[in-house]
């Protein structure tokens, strides 16, 4: 009876299983800490699966070469058809040492297989044959270029590796002939969609990239960068949670291909799946990271903001860049390059980090970020250097791969067995397909910088391939205190060029924007129908009319004219400068204003504001506060465009639809209305006729203007104002205010009070006078 229930039992298993070949790719071993108080040096790998055995090779030193001799190992097991029911996976790590002592220093289990199946059949490639025809250069199996020193890739190209001091002091990559505006932020920005700071980027047909707002490895195309090999954690010991194993021991790179095997054992096994393997020696690389910005860092000051700044460590080598912190923010714009030396695989991990700058104590991490170097260089999704849009030798697109795109093409079909590409006049044939150079160029805006056709030609190719296109990432930041909890996310790319290439071609400049000193002269010339709101002594209706005026952001800069005194129909004649310096960002269109918080504040916080003019007429008081009578404010980048006359100017110019750029035109003259509020309601509260001159710091020297009507009085010269002779303060001046103001209103009344006095007087002095004289007369003493 038991043989009959054992014989159906494996009937039963036979059924429900198949025989299953897992093929391991045992690339190597990462990060190996210590067992034992004792370096792992010689470690070898045990892969078990379903009772089944297998052991790698023995890396002989893992400090100089940690990848394993023998790549591919292969494991005959009997699983059940339900891939959800597969045993799992272990990998152990033994290290050899000397007396046979073969401890296990870490291990790990993969317990869902559902990832590694595949369909053995389903990738046919291209026969193996490389075919090409007399056009088409040929490359040795060990891909090593041969590059002629006499003819660089790129005109003005290198000849050999920046030191860390030069780094950010690169001259920009536009061309001399290209407009002063168009950097490399304007391509960042017209790829983000704020074209508003690009300029005329996208005017002249230049490339955009692409803005990934996670990381590279997550971008879904890209399959995480582990189509070659993935990284598995080894664990020593038991993990106390699911979530994060503090025993952590290092890391497998490595991958599995799991396909059933024939039932038949005369059918042929299926094709290997790991062929066309790179070479696992050490390689040498150039690291170039570039960060752009970050934001949304975790605040680590009383005042709520950070100075952050930027640490980029690759194995044992690391540069800061602590004195260029960047004081009292969250957003920061770094724009800086960093250039690093490392040797693959060894130094594969790429630190970003985020310190916030301290005074007086210990700097403190905002948070960090690690990039697998190891994986971009091996993924057939070409991670090393993104490529651009257009393939062009100069302007600020310039190409900066090692290689032209014929040779990356080339490079490309000989890592995965495809047949060579096939280069004709206009055509390049590959993997079965035809490509023009017109399907790709036809009806497009092309630049001026554009290289040969074939090589653009095969850039196209390229593109159609899916590989990792010129990018900017989006990287979140960890700190190892609060593992769990983001804190912040910054932007930045990597370039990873292998120095058996050759030089790769000039870095891109991504240092910040610098903001321009330009100057804003306004001349204040005339005022018309003003408000008036004083009475003078006399009950008139006038104002004492000032015009005061400043940009936004600079209020510390208020500047006002002199007072037209007794205005009694609202007109004021001035025939004064104001002069307003500024700094401002051309690109963006936003001046740039740095300036302490607060007193005690040790480094000055830059904002960003518009270019906005306020214009204000108010009204002078000697004895209270001035009144404030309406004001106009402006856009400098688009202002409402002025009356020619005094007459034509009303409150529609402020609500029409014409504007004018002051940049633009460099200087605008004529009358804008300025506005009050009474019970809710807009009113015209006067009209203020300027001249708007916009000069940069060049033009001020060659055309000196002073403040006021102050020397230099020039550019244009500006005369003393006729005003009326009743312009003037009354109580400084009494005989003006009699002569001016009492005598001219009420000249006929005084001279009538004068003649009335006279005439009491006379009647005074008779009857003081009569009554002697008459009583001399009538007694005539002296007869």
């Amino acid at each position: 009876m038991m043989c009959i229930v054992s014989r159906h039992l494996l009937a039963l298993r036979k059924l429900m299983s198949q025989p299953i070949q897992p093929e391991i790719l045992a690339w190597g071993l990462r990060n190996l800490k210590s067992y034992q108080l004792a370096s792992v040096s010689s470690p070898s790998l045990i892969v078990e699966c379903g009772g089944q055995v297998v052991q790698s090779c023995v890396i002989k030193n893992a400090k100089k070469n940690p990848n394993f001799n023998t790549s591919i190992l292969f494991i005959e097991v009997c699983l059940p058809k339900e891939e959800l029911y597969s045993p799992p996976i272990t990998v152990k790590v033994i290290d050899n040492r000397q007396f046979g002592r073969r401890p296990i220093v870490g291990q790990c289990t993969i317990r869902s297989l559902t990832d590694f199946y595949c369909d053995p059949y389903m990738e046919k490639r291209d026969s193996a044959t490389l075919q090409t025809d007399e056009r088409t250069p040929s490359l040795r199996d060990d891909v090593l270029i041969d590059i002629d020193d006499r003819l660089p890739l790129i005109s003005g190209q290198f000849a050999g590796c920046m030191t860390s001091s030069t780094l950010n002091k690169f001259p920009s990559m536009s061309s001399l002939h290209e407009d002063e505006f168009v950097d490399w932020w304007s391509k960042f920005y017209a790829s983000t969609g704020d074209t508003n700071k690009c300029g005329t980027y996208l005017d002249k047909g230049f490339d955009t990239l692409q803005v990934y707002n996670v990381e590279l490895e997550k971008v879904e195309a890209f399959e995480g960068l582990t189509d070659f090999c993935r990284t598995f954690t080894l664990h020593r010991g038991k993990a106390e949670n699911d979530d994060e194993d503090p025993s952590v021991v290092g890391e497998f790179k490595g991958s599995f291909k799991i396909y059933a095997l024939p039932d038949d054992p005369s059918v042929a096994n299926p094709p290997r799946q790991f062929h066309e393997l790179p070479a696992s020696g050490l390689q040498e690389c150039l690291v170039r990271v570039y960060v752009v910005r970050a934001f949304g860092l975790q605040p680590k000051d009383s005042n709520g903001k950070c100075d952050p700044y930027v640490k980029v460590s690759l194995g044992k080598k690391s540069t800061s860049d602590q004195d260029n912190y960047i004081p009292c923010t969250l957003d920061p714009e770094f724009g800086r390059m960093y250039e690093l030396t490392g040797m693959l695989p060894i130094e594969k991990d790429l630190k970003v980090t985020l310190y916030d700058y301290d005074l007086l104590s210990k700097d403190e991490k905002i948070g960090e970020t690690v990039i697998d170097l190891e994986n971009r260089f091996l993924s057939r999704f070409g991670g090393c250097c993104g490529l651009p849009q257009t393939y062009s030798i100069s302007g600020p697109n310039r190409w900066r791969d090692q290689l032209r795109p014929s040779q990356r093409l080339h490079i490309y079909a000989q890592r995965h067995g495809y047949k060579l590409p096939v280069c004709r006049e206009d055509k390049i044939s590959f993997r079965g397909e035809d490509f023009l150079l017109s399907d790709f160029e036809d009806g497009k805006l092309l630049g001026t910088h554009l290289g040969p056709p074939e090589e653009r030609l095969a850039l196209y190719v390229l593109h159609k391939q899916g590989l990792v296109p010129e990018h900017v990432e989006t990287r979140a930041l960890f700190s190892p205190l609060q593992p769990d909890i983001q804190q912040g996310k910054i932007q930045l790319w990597v370039d990873i060029f292998p120095k058996s290439l050759g030089p790769p071609g000039p870095p891109f400049n991504i240092t910040p924007r610098k903001a321009k000193s330009f100057f804003l002269r306004c001349i204040i010339w005339n005022t018309n129908d003003v408000i008036l709101d004083d009475l003078s002594i006399t009950g008139e209706k006038m104002s004492d009319i000032y015009v005061k005026g400043w940009l936004l952001g600079y209020e510390g800069n208020k500047q006002k004219t002199d007072v037209h005194y007794r205005s009694m129909g609202g007109e004021g004649n001035f025939n004064w400068r104001f002069v307003f310096p500024f700094e401002y960002l051309p690109t963006e269109q936003v001046c740039a204003i740095a300036k302490k918080e607060h007193f005690w504040s040790l480094d000055k916080t830059e904002t960003k504001v518009t270019p906005q003019l306020t214009i204000q007429i108010w009204d002078n008081d000697k004895f209270s506060f001035d009144d404030y009578l309406g004001s106009v404010q402006m856009d400098l980048n688009r202002m409402p465009k002025p009356a020619k006359s005094a007459e034509k100017c009303g409150l529609t110019i402020l609500e029409g639809d014409k504007y004018v750029s002051l940049f633009e035109q460099k200087s605008v003259k004529g009358w804008w209305p300025c506005v009050a509020e009474t019970q809710g309601e807009k009113i015209l509260a006067g009209k203020v006729e300027m001249t708007l001159e916009i000069v940069s710091e060049e033009e001020k020297e060659e055309r000196p203007a002073g403040q006021g009507r102050d020397e230099p009085n020039m550019n244009p010269k500006l005369e003393d104002p006729k005003r009326p002779d009743t312009s003037f303060l009354w109580f400084t001046s009494p005989f003006k205010t009699l002569k001016y103001i009492v005598w001219r209103r009420f000249r006929w009344v005084i001279l009538g009070l004068l003649m009335f006095l006279l005439l009491v007087l006379f009647i005074v002095i008779f009857l003081y006078s009569f009554p002697e004289y008459a009583a001399m007369k009538l007694v005539k003493p002296f007869n």
